[in-house]
């Protein structure tokens, strides 16, 4: 793990897990690599009580400058840079979702499904609904980088 990873003290994390730099885990969540690895993105944020694990030879790969929401699963998927997760969103195994792509809030991605660079999912099974906007792909960026200057703010103990 680098460095600059924060992790909150009531995260936990074991196995074979790799995560890289500035990313954050949050309050709650639970990274589990011990059936296979589990490989987290430079600036990624893994929000208060997700949970992300795998199975044997479905590892979960997760990109960088993404944004996995409160409560989000992602199991033995792959997940590309720049995507937004939504609050409570399901990733299951062998899905892959693409570049830009925000999966709602709530949404159910299932076993195998790939979901196109830049697309918006909604619904339980999630279909794509539509392109994402200029706006939306502005959301995930800022998003991204609103949890790693959040992150530096507890490295510093101001929220102790």
């Amino acid at each position: 793990m680098h460095p600059t990873v924060f992790v909150a003290e009531t995260a936990t994390i074991v196995g074979d897990v790799t995560i890289y730099q500035n990313a954050s885990v949050w309050f709650g969540a639970v990274i589990r690599g011990d059936a296979d690895k589990i490989v987290i993105g430079e600036g990624t944020s893994v929000q208060d009580g997700v949970v992300i694990h795998c199975d044997a030879n479905l590892p979960t790969m997760i990109g960088k400058r993404v944004v996995i929401g409160h409560r989000a699963v992602v199991h033995g998927a792959t997940i590309a840079d720049n995507v937004m997760l939504g609050i409570g969103a399901i990733i299951l195994n062998g899905a892959k979702i693409g570049e830009y792509s925000i999966v709602a809030a709530g949404a159910l991605v299932p076993e195998g499904k790939e979901i196109p660079p830049r697309s918006l999912v909604m619904g339980v099974p999630g279909k794509v609904v539509r392109e994402v906007t200029g706006e939306e792909i502005k959301r995930i960026t800022d998003g991204a980088q609103t949890y790693i200057e959040r992150a530096k703010n507890y490295w510093r103990g101001i929220y102790k």
